[in-house]
């Protein structure tokens, strides 16, 4: 546990020094960004198959064997939202712009904000996206990628969505 923390914390110090890096390049180097104002590129639009809506998603640290930890950056633009899915070791999410929603299966649909942190259990269904009238980005961070990365089920209806 404590070796995971550590992780954590130099990939939190990675993130925020790269955040402080794009924050300060000049307006003409933005190109490819979602607004003025994102830490990171608006990256490649997610398949529609894994997603409702339009959504990007960014990679930011690649899967390898000696950090065994998988993050990027998604944009999920209003009512956009990720299918059902589970992953064998968790993720955590950290939400940097927006409003929007996280739902494990079988709870009630929680509102997430700019600031919040949520943590999806292993091999726990659940899903989130943007709200109805709001954007939303957040980073994953997807530990222990040796268990696995994501099992992907199936979309999440607009009544799942709209349900309060």
């Amino acid at each position: 546990m404590e070796l995971l923390n550590m992780r954590l914390n130099v990939l939190l110090v990675t993130f925020l020094t790269f955040g402080v890096f794009l924050a300060c390049k000049a307006p003409e180097e933005e190109s490819g960004r979602s607004t003025a104002n994102a830490i990171f590129p608006k990256g490649s639009k997610g398949p529609s198959q894994f997603f409702t809506g339009t959504v990007w998603v960014t990679g930011l640290v690649d899967n390898d064997s000696i950090f065994t930890t998988s993050a990027g950056s998604v944009l999920f633009e209003p009512s956009a939202r990720s299918n059902w899915h589970s992953h064998p070791a968790g993720q955590i999410l950290i939400v940097t712009e927006g409003v929007g929603y996280h739902q494990i299966k079988g709870k009630r649909k929680e509102v997430i904000r700019k600031g919040d942190v949520v943590k999806c259990p292993p091999n726990t269904s659940h899903w989130h996206g943007a709200s109805k009238d709001s954007s939303m980005t957040h980073i994953y961070l997807l530990p222990n990628t040796e268990k696995g990365m994501v099992k992907w089920m199936e979309p999440v209806s607009d009544q799942e969505f709209l349900n309060e």
